[in-house]
């Protein structure tokens, strides 16, 4: 009894030194990186304070006399949020078919997937935003565009989890009855990682509403290219109220998502 209760506490105190180093050495890596990026220079944080105070002055307060003419980029800010993830989606499925091993046909159709998911997922939406501006022109459709590619990785990954871990009861029993590989994932498949994929797909249109603000400033249209136009004309004032006002617009969206997810629930 006490070399088990000696070698329960030996083997107590390895795992604590273990954890003890183990968080050290990322307290060392987080400060090391805290003094790369200039977080310990307090003279120069310092010195940026009044600067702040003064910038949030010149914000205030809010100037909402043009917001007749932010109904329509608004709009457009909300389609895009929308098309850009229905189309990830549309994508992400069959994406997530060819990316998951139970699914896959091949394992050289796997690794290929993945690689595509995996490079979809590495390129910035904002990058994305800017080669379509480019190749399409201003407007809604680049941002659209930049939106559902990136999209596609992210959801099309977490889409492909799920779908490797599926029940195999369920599949085994589609299978057994007779049904081809279609059938099965139709089946057998697809109904267990339905309200997965919903939820990811709610979660994801959130992300899109906040970032096809940004994909304003590039050119790509919506609220963020008239947020973009008052800051080049330093018009803070401004600024601020269409800040609010993007704001307001996603604390509305992240009511309707609740709201969304406890319907698929």
């Amino acid at each position: 009894m006490p070399n088990t209760y000696n070698e329960l506490f030996s083997r107590r105190q390895r795992e604590f030194l273990r954890t003890f180093i183990q968080l050290t050495v990322a307290l060392i890596v987080v400060a090391a990186c805290f003094f790369y990026v200039g977080l310990f220079d307090l003279q120069r944080l310092a010195e940026g304070v009044p600067s702040i105070f003064g910038l949030l002055g010149e914000m205030f307060p809010p100037d909402f006399s043009n917001f007749s003419d932010w109904l329509a980029p608004l709009w457009d800010t909300l389609a895009m949020s929308v098309a850009g993830t229905a189309l990830a989606v549309i994508f992400s499925v069959l994406l997530a078919l060819l990316a998951a091993r139970n699914t896959a046909p091949h394992p050289l159709v796997y690794q290929a997937a993945r690689s595509l998911l995996n490079g979809l997922r590495s390129i910035p939406e904002l990058i994305m935003g800017i080669i379509f501006v480019a190749a399409v022109g201003f407007g809604a459709l680049p941002g659209v565009l930049a939106l559902g590619l990136h999209s596609v990785g992210m959801v099309g990954k977490f889409f492909a989890e799920s779908i490797e871990h599926v029940d195999t009861a369920p599949v085994e029993a589609t299978r057994a009855a007779g049904a081809n590989s279609l059938q099965v994932i139709f089946h057998g498949i697809l109904p267990q990682v339905l309200p997965q994929m919903a939820d990811v797909c709610i979660y994801r249109w959130e992300y899109n509403f906040r970032a096809s603000t940004v994909m304003g400033m590039v050119g790509a249209g919506g609220i963020g290219f008239e947020l973009m136009g008052s800051l080049r004309i330093m018009q803070y004032r401004e600024v601020s109220a269409i800040l609010l006002v993007i704001l307001v617009m996603v604390t509305l969206v992240d009511g309707l998502s609740a709201v969304l997810r406890k319907k698929f629930k």
